[in-house]
């Protein structure tokens, strides 16, 4: 038997309950971990609610990262063994791999060993936040050296990762918050330069930050800020949306779409990780980074595993720099 998380029911933090379930061996082809951490992310809150892009059956565990020690293997899997230090890439299926609980099973593609250097908490913080930044700036974009990006929700695991990567580019990254609060905090993490959106005037801000417009815009909003983002973009640029955090409705500015012939992308990591030449390229890019140090997870907090429900309820506050892991 192994505590797992689980919900019976959509709805707030509340509903979350850790409950002991009988864990299978792994099947063919699966890697069965010890957890030691676990990350989380904005996608699990959504699950819980009721509001992702997927609908599991109830009760429905969740999570998408963890890290811990492999303890068993399946038949066919030759790359790792009991005792490797390993974390995961987030799987297309929440419902059908969930990763809160002191023992889960996953397919080996998607098991990484994670450099030495890295600890369970950091390697739990890692793979949702780069392979999301990655697969939209490097992969998609492709942003180029000397090249201002956009960055929004930029306090966010995701919007640090995305000044890391650009960092590591050679890019300038302009990071875009609500306030001011965590400028000093941004600044220091590697933004260029960070606009306090209700504080500023955002479209002259960013135009006077880059006055032949911004080519690439990475936003995780969406709502009324597609407006002032479009209006400073340059001609041919691309708006990748991987969220929608705002409740507000996301109006189409169809001049600026039109006058400056831009994208507007829908983007999922799940465009990565279901690819494997392009996982291989985006785990390379990003393992490469952590043995250099460009690349280092921000961990805004740490709760234990008994104190799942809290975690989540600090997950949606919006108060964290960073991502928020859980050890079990």
């Amino acid at each position: 038997m192994a505590r797992v998380v689980r919900f019976h029911a959509r709805g707030g933090p509340e509903v979350l309950r850790i409950e002991d379930v009988e864990v299978p061996p792994p099947g063919p082809g699966e890697v069965r971990i010890r957890v030691k951490a676990l990350g989380l992310n904005r996608a699990e809150v959504s699950l819980r609610k009721g509001s992702y892009i997927e609908t599991p059956a109830l009760p429905s565990g969740l999570g998408l990262e963890a890290a811990g020690i492999v303890e068993a293997v399946g038949d066919g899997v030759d790359d790792f063994a009991p005792g490797d230090a390993v974390s995961i890439i987030p799987p297309h299926s929440i419902g059908r791999w969930p990763a809160y609980g002191e023992l889960v099973t996953f397919p080996a593609e998607l098991v990484v060993k994670h450099p030495p250097s890295l600890g369970f908490e950091a390697a739990a913080a890692t793979w949702m936040q780069y392979l999301t930044a990655y697969g939209a700036l490097v992969d998609i974009a492709p942003l180029g050296r000397s090249e201002p990006v956009v960055i929004t929700a930029a306090s966010s695991s995701v919007g640090l990762a995305a000044i890391q990567i650009a960092g590591m580019i050679g890019a300038v990254p302009i990071a875009v918050t609500r306030t001011s609060a965590k400028k000093s905090a941004l600044l220091d993490a590697g933004a260029a330069y960070v606009v306090a959106s209700q504080e500023e005037d955002l479209e002259a801000r960013l135009k006077e930050i880059a006055p032949r417009g911004v080519r690439v815009v990475l936003d995780a909003v969406g709502g009324p800020i597609f407006a002032p983002l479009t209006a400073a973009m340059s001609r041919g640029g691309i708006l990748l949306e991987y969220g929608g955090l705002s409740p507000e409705p996301t109006p189409f500015p169809l001049l600026a779409v039109l006058a400056k012939t831009l994208t507007l992308r829908g983007y999922l990591v799940h465009e990565i990780t279901g690819d494997p030449v392009r996982l291989e390229a985006a785990k390379a890019f990003i393992l490469d980074g952590l043995a250099s140090g460009a690349l280092k997870p921000v961990i805004a907090r740490t709760f234990p595993f008994d104190r799942i429900v809290e975690a989540h309820r600090f997950l949606e506050s919006g108060e964290q720099f960073g991502k928020v892991v859980v050890t079990v």
